[in-house]
């Protein structure tokens, strides 16, 4: 189920070329009454209900079809042309152009009946606009249509819905039951030459793909690596395994899906899976065409030429088992690189804690060491000190003994010589008598000089 919200400023005008489509529908058409042709300028918002599959069913079908994008080369008349078995059923076709995109437009068309509607769908739908030319015309059921002057609103995501893109290359990159585009022309690879004829001023992601050449980066950190590109707006971000730049845009904007440059695989961030189209058989690498599937109630009427399955689903489960396995594998290289890094910080952790307990165990040693060695040097100080307090003592007190050794020598010499004063005087004494006498009063007096002398020293 889809839906369009239109953001435009502008209202529905005649397009330019009426008289001509006018004598043509006069000349082709077989009733009436005559539809209305216009034109309006817009900028499209494209959604679809995120729960159903978008491929044509009984409950999804309506009145309103959207020719997703029709080429420029194409004027109004060419496409009426290009419609013409259905023209007597189209009771309203409006062109909405959009000035950024110069190489396409899209047509709204209603039709009277659902009958009507199923058979334009099936006459047109995945056919190409020229036999000469690879574009192929794309048609969308449309459950409602809304225009808004506010860009905001028109690009605000209604609940429950999902937006696509509307560059016609990018919506064939989708797998069926995302877009609802059945048959494509090719898989648009990196080398493909049918993309520049869409896409030379319009489509910011196919121009990405085809500038391989070129460096690309993060819109937001500058990354090289891992780059994913928005296939709404084009923003380029980096996937979750750098710095989650995309994925973050997703959460700001709610635009799910997002395509890798390597691989061209598109990621459903809604859905939490890959959701691109394949294009070629994985088992002899040629190119496969998917059908449209029958859109009656029981699935195999008969009549469409459609049925239920082509042959193609083995090759879709077998692409989706393989993008979930590279998808897995590069976690797992992820999360083992993430591991390496972690048990190399902690060998990093554990080889600085045991340097510092090193570091810290010699420091704390060499100041043990060095705090005995300043015990002892104290210690040998002081003991310096005290021996040179001793020596000063020593040199003073020998002084004061020189001092008194030579008074002891001049006390000496004095009773030497008082002595021997005494002896002669004695010797000299007129009376012979008085000899003894006078010896021992000497001698008292000597005696007593000795204990004097013996007392000062």
């Amino acid at each position: 189920m889809f839906i369009l919200r239109v953001h435009s400023v502008d209202t529905e005008q005649p397009i330019s070329s009426t008289e001509e489509i006018e004598f043509y529908y006069t000349t082709s058409s077989k009733s009436n009454p005559k539809p209305k042709f216009s034109e309006r300028r817009g900028v499209v918002h494209l959604y679809r209900k995120a729960s159903q599959t978008s491929l044509p069913n009984p409950i999804s079908r309506s009145t309103s079809l959207f020719v997703v994008a029709v080429p420029n080369y194409l004027s109004a008349l060419d496409f009426i042309r290009f419609a013409g078995p259905h023209l007597d059923n189209i009771t309203n076709l409006l062109y909405i152009r959009n000035d950024g995109m110069e190489d396409r437009y899209s047509v709204l068309i209603e039709l009277v009946d659902q009958s009507a509607a199923d058979g334009f769908y099936c006459g047109l739908n995945a056919k190409r606009f020229s036999p000469a030319e690879a574009e192929l015309c794309h048609i969308l059921f449309i459950h409602s249509v809304e225009y808004s002057e506010l860009g905001e609103i028109a690009s605000t995501t209604p609940v429950g819905f999902t937006e696509l893109p509307t560059c016609p290359i990018c919506l064939e990159r989708l797998d069926p039951d995302t877009s609802g585009i059945i048959s494509t022309f090719c898989d648009h690879s990196f080398q493909c030459s049918c993309t520049s004829k869409w896409t030379h001023l319009s489509c910011t992601v196919c121009q990405f793909c085809q500038q391989q050449d070129e460096k690309m980066a993060c819109s937001i950190c500058g990354s090289l690596e891992n780059l994913w590109a928005c296939l709404i707006c084009g923003f380029m971000g980096c996937g979750r395994y750098k710095e989650g730049h995309a994925v973050r845009h997703w959460k700001d904007t709610q635009h799910c899906y997002s395509l890798e440059l390597i691989s061209q695989q598109i990621w459903d961030y809604v859905g939490d899976g890959y959701v691109h189209r394949l294009n070629q058989s994985k088992a002899d690498g040629k190119s496969i065409e998917i059908n449209s599937r029958c859109m009656s109630d029981e699935g195999n009427c008969g009549s469409c030429g459609y049925g239920d399955d082509s042959g193609i689903s083995e090759a879709i489960y077998s692409s989706k088992v393989e993008a979930i396995f590279d998808e897995y594998s590069r976690l797992l290289a992820t999360e083992l690189e993430k591991q390496r890094q972690n048990y190399e910080s902690l060998l990093a952790e554990v080889k600085i804690k045991r340097e510092s307990s090193i570091a810290e165990a010699v420091e704390k040693s060499v100041n043990s060491e060095m705090q005995d060695i300043q015990s002892k040097l104290d210690k040998y100080t002081e003991e310096k000190n005290a021996l040179a307090e001793v020596n000063r003592n020593l040199i003073k007190n020998q002084q004061v003994w020189r001092e008194k050794v030579k008074e002891i020598e001049e006390r000496y010499f004095l009773f030497y010589f008082r002595s021997i004063h005494i002896i002669f005087s004695c010797f000299s004494c007129p009376e012979e008598g008085n000899f003894s006498l006078c010896i021992q009063t000497n001698a008292n007096i000597a005696i007593s000089s000795i204990f004097v002398y013996a007392a000062c020293s």
